[in-house]
C-alpha cells in the first residue's frame, strides 16, 4: 500500500478511536511529521511534532537525561523511548512515535554504521514498544525508510489494540 494511503487509514482509525498520535524526530528532520500532515483533515488526529536534532533539544524539549544520552548514545533504544515518553508529557496526545538514527554519510561507527535507526512508539497509559534496525541505502533513502517503518508500526499498534 503506498504511504499515503497507509497514513489516510492511520488517521481514519486514530479518528474513529478517538486519539491523537504527535512526533520526536531527530534524523527525519520532520519528514514523518510532513507525511502524517500531507493528509487533508489531519488536524483531527496530528497534535503536534518536535524535532530535536541535537542531544540539548532533546534534553530540553522532552526531558530525554543527559545520564542516557551520555551512557547509550541518541541513536539507542533508551534515548528513544524517553523521546516517545517526552512526547506525551509534553502535548495532549494518548500515542507518540520517536526516531534517531544515523542517515549518512557520516557520522557512523561500527557499533552504529550509517543506516542505523533507532524507534520507539509509546501510548499515555505506559506501554513503549522499541527497537533499532538498519537501513540500506543513501541518506534520503535511509530517512524514507524510517518514516515507513515509523507509519507502519502507528498502523500495528493500533491494530492490535483491541
Amino acid at each position: 500500500m503506498e504511504l499515503l494511503q497507509q497514513v489516510g487509514r492511520l488517521g481514519e482509525t486514530l479518528v474513529r478511536k478517538g486519539l491523537m498520535v504527535a512526533t520526536a524526530e531527530s534524523c527525519t528532520g520532520g519528514w514523518l511529521s510532513q507525511k502524517l500532515t500531507a493528509v487533508a483533515g489531519s488536524s483531527a488526529w496530528f497534535e503536534r511534532g518536535f524535532v530535536t536534532y541535537n542531544n540539548l533539544a532533546k534534553q530540553e524539549m522532552l526531558a530525554v537525561s543527559a545520564d542516557t544520552l551520555a551512557e547509550f548514545g541518541a541513536v539507542s533504544e533508551a534515548v528513544v523511548c524517553e523521546m516517545a515518553r517526552g512526547v506525551l508529557n509534553n502535548s495532549r496526545a494518548q500515542l507518540a512515535v520517536a526516531i534517531s538514527g544515523v542517515a549518512g554519510p557520516g557520522g557512523g561507527s561500527l557499533e552504529k554504521p550509517v543506516g542505523t535507526v533507532c524507534l520507539a512508539w509509546a501510548w499515555q497509559r505506559g506501554e513503549v514498544v522499541s527497537r533499532c534496525l538498519h537501513f540500506e541505502g543513501n541518506r534520503q533513502m535511509v530517512r524514507q525508510q524510517a518514516v515507513a517503518t515509523a507509519i507502519q508500526g502507528l498502523c500495528g499498534l493500533l491494530e492490535n489494540d483491541g
